[in-house]
């Protein structure tokens, strides 16, 4: 084979090497590669003490290393006469092969393919790594060409020339106790059949003082019930409690972070306890239990027949008094419960005052109306957890809600079923109704509208009563449209009226127009002046005939009018309505500019003259010629 060298070619590495000589001046001078000279460099320290020739003497028939000359004939080439006969040079076989055959090289001494990847697949062993995963990195990162089974034989050769002492791990008293569960004794089940049942045991790693138990089935609250029997039958408690990954345990079995069963870490919590996980598949972590149930097996139940748990328990319980507690330990070699009660005993953990209030636990799911369904009844979970799931812990007092992280986010109170309990602060505030908030809400929100607004409020609230309340609801959302003004003037009419209905506050604030003043006009060309219509009312009350003939000046000082300063270009005609006395028509004509023309006296005589006989032979009763109409307004 390529690997394979002489004896006298690996002497005198050997040789080299123990003179001092580097692996590269090594190679230099036998023509060799230099990873086969670090080969056999690091088999020779191997096998270094366990040859069989006599100082100075190397086996194969070279003589002392420190004769072999670099470059010399010896060191490439052994002769033939250097050679015994019968020995394994004549027969042309390396006579490394082992202890019991000359004839047959070892395969770590030049047969096997992974002698240089030696150093490499010893760092991966100590690193904890199997077979199968060395031979892949071997393949990967450094190029490896041999087979699997080259890389197994050469693991299971190192191990077995290194193989690591177990330690052992003792306790302080009251410091630990392991806990498994076992194979228990067959009981009577339903119909007659068998039912297995499992056997729980617990001991103290110092006396290894136990307790066991006997349940149906492996659950977190039959773990529970049987470690708090063991407290209360130790009178104490560890200070740390030892279990393997078990289901009712441990939720994710992780060396590092294990994810524990919540009512778990909270029974600890209340005995004061911690729950360590072993590592996964390493039941030695736990030597003191493992051997501890198999002697509960074998010694207390093989053999025993029972009717039911309770008997099953009744004779483990006296087993422990009778058998377990007066032996004495194979590796203590003392009594265990001389043990227990001289040294243990006082060392443990005080009991509380009471037992842990064994509850139900289960996720849920909160509903859309922020509610989780516990129990046939209902219970209220913050907001923010609509549609998430929550841990839901209860008894018969009380029910929890925890989070992901095990925070607790409500606590209420047992409910009966088909019963809902709210928590204020679970309410949004969008979803609190105002009236929900009461009457005193209601007119602190009308009176900052205004005095008039708030006033209605009240009185609305005190004349219809509850009813009244939503129309008080009703009226605060009507300031949403309206500014705070026409709300005040709204219900300043409403309250006036002594209407209390929201309907008539929406007609008013319909109906309400902002009113503008409008200033007066003092003059007008339609407009006649105050003072002609007192001239009028004294002229008309006048005695006799008002419209008599009377010295103008006289009659212009009781008719107060003012001939030369008549502005309004109103003239009066007296006219005699059924012999009743005048009627006084203003008669207006238009003037140059289109003004009314002023009444005159003559006017006003000859409307009060009589009327006379038709002369020149006229007929009575012929129309006569008269003057063109003026435009009579009535007064």
């Amino acid at each position: 084979m390529a690997n394979h060298l002489k004896m006298a070619l690996v002497e005198a590495i050997q040789a080299l090497h123990r003179q001092g000589r580097s692996k590269r001046q090594i190679a230099r001078e036998l023509g060799i590669d230099r990873e086969t000279v670090g080969r056999h460099i690091r088999l020779g320290d191997l096998r270094s003490g366990s040859g069989t020739a006599g100082p100075g003497i190397i086996p194969g028939g070279v003589s002392d290393p420190a004769e072999v000359t670099p470059g010399s004939g010896s060191a490439r080439h052994t002769t033939r006469a250097n050679v015994t006969p019968g020995s394994a040079d004549a027969a042309g076989v390396d006579p490394t092969a082992g202890p019991s055959c000359a004839g047959r090289p070892p395969p770590e001494a030049g047969r096997s393919l992974c002698e240089p990847f030696r150093p490499v697949i010893l760092d991966k062993l100590e690193a904890g790594l199997s077979g199968q995963r060395i031979y892949q990195d071997l393949k990967v990162e450094h190029g490896f060409t041999g087979s699997y089974q080259s890389v197994k034989r050469l693991v299971r050769r190192l191990e077995a020339r290194h193989p690591l002492p177990f330690r052992r791990m003792e306790c302080e008293p009251g410091a630990e106790a392991q806990i498994d569960f076992g194979t228990g004794a067959r009981i009577p089940g339903s119909g007659g059949r068998p039912r297995r049942t499992h056997v729980f045991r617990i001991v103290l790693s110092h006396s290894r003082k136990g307790y066991s138990e006997a349940v149906l089935r492996q659950t977190t609250d039959s773990l529970i019930q049987c470690l708090e029997n063991a407290f209360w039958a130790f009178g104490g408690v560890p200070r740390a409690l030892v279990i393997d990954n078990l289901k009712a345990a441990v939720t994710r079995a992780d060396w590092y972070d294990p994810d524990l069963n919540p009512k778990l870490v909270a029974f600890c919590r209340h005995y004061g306890t911690v729950l360590l996980p072993t590592r996964p598949a390493t039941p030695r972590h736990k030597g003191k239990i493992e051997s501890g149930v198999k002697y509960v097996r074998t010694n207390a139940l093989r053999g025993h027949a029972f009717d039911g748990l309770a008997a099953e328990n009744n004779h483990l319980a006296s087993w422990e008094d009778r058998v377990a507690d007066l032996r004495i330990h194979g590796t203590t070699k003392r009594q265990v419960k001389q043990v227990f009660e001289g040294v243990e005993k006082p060392a443990l953990l005080p009991l509380p005052r009471e037992r842990f209030p064994n509850f139900h636990e289960a996720e849920r799911i909160v509903h859309r109306d922020g509610h989780v369904e516990v129990d046939k009844a209902y219970y209220s979970a913050p907001p923010e957890y609509v549609g998430r799931t929550v841990w839901a812990r209860w008894d018969g007092r009380v029910v929890r809600l925890f989070n992901a992280r095990f925070e607790q986010i409500a606590i209420h109170a047992k409910q009966e079923m088909g019963r809902f309990r709210t928590d204020a602060k679970h309410i949004v505030s969008e979803k609190i109704s105002i009236v929900e908030k009461g009457a005193t809400e209601l007119l602190r929100r009308a009176r900052r509208l205004g005095p008039r607004t708030g006033l209605w409020a009240e009185n609305t609230l005190r004349t219809r009563g509850v009813e009244g309340m939503r129309t008080v609801v009703g009226l605060l959302a009507l300031a949403r449209q309206h500014t705070s003004v026409e709300m005040e003037r709204a219900c300043e009419l409403a309250s006036g009226h002594g209407t209390y209905r929201l309907r008539a506050i929406r007609e008013l604030m319909k109906r309400e127009v902002e009113q503008k003043e409008f200033s007066f006009l003092e003059e007008h060309p339609l407009i006649r002046s105050l003072h002609d219509y007192g001239t009028v009312v004294r002229v008309s009350f006048r005695e006799g005939n008002p419209w008599e003939d009377r010295p103008a000046t006289l009659r212009e000082e009781d008719d107060g009018l003012d001939p030369e300063n008549n502005s309004n270009g109103v003239r009066l005609e007296g006219r005699s309505t059924n012999g009743l006395g005048p009627a006084l028509h203003p008669t207006t004509t238009a003037n140059g500019n289109g003004a009314p023309e002023a009444p005159t006296d003559q006017s006003v005589q000859q409307q009060q003259q009589p009327r006379e006989l038709p002369e020149n032979g006229e007929q009575a009763g012929a129309p006569r010629e008269r003057a063109p109409e003026t435009e009579h307004v009535d007064c």
